[in-house]
């Protein structure tokens, strides 16, 4: 008797285990998440002039939430899909905005970029 609870004890902790690992391993950020970070760049890079400040926090928070090559993959083919499909957007500031916000991001901003070479 005593021998079953501590089995079932452990088949207990091992599905807990499991139930809280298989979201970690895919924790790429969605085009949601990207989404709402970039909105409130959209009217500078429409139109330029200043970058808001609720831009560049946006941008920060992207790039520090995106901690694994997945996520870089995935925030890098949102952020391509956005950049071809927002109407009016210039390409230019787009690929010069993570510089200006201080943030390094390897890879250019642009409905041509490889996202499967990001790292």
């Amino acid at each position: 008797m005593a021998g079953s609870t501590v089995v079932m004890k452990l088949v207990c902790l091992l599905v807990v285990a499991m139930v809280t690992a298989a979201p970690l391993a895919e924790a790429a950020l969605t085009c949601g998440q990207v989404s709402t970070g970039i909105r409130p760049c959209i009217d500078y890079l429409k139109k330029g002039g200043a970058i808001p400040d609720a831009c560049c926090n946006g941008i920060r928070s992207l790039n520090s939430a995106a901690k694994t090559t997945v996520d870089r993959k995935s925030v890098c083919n949102c952020l391509k899909s956005a950049a071809g499909s927002i109407k009016g957007i210039n390409l230019s500031l787009a690929a010069a905005l993570p510089g200006k916000c201080g943030v390094s991001v390897p890879y250019k901003i642009s409905p041509s970029t490889d996202c499967n070479n990001v790292q």
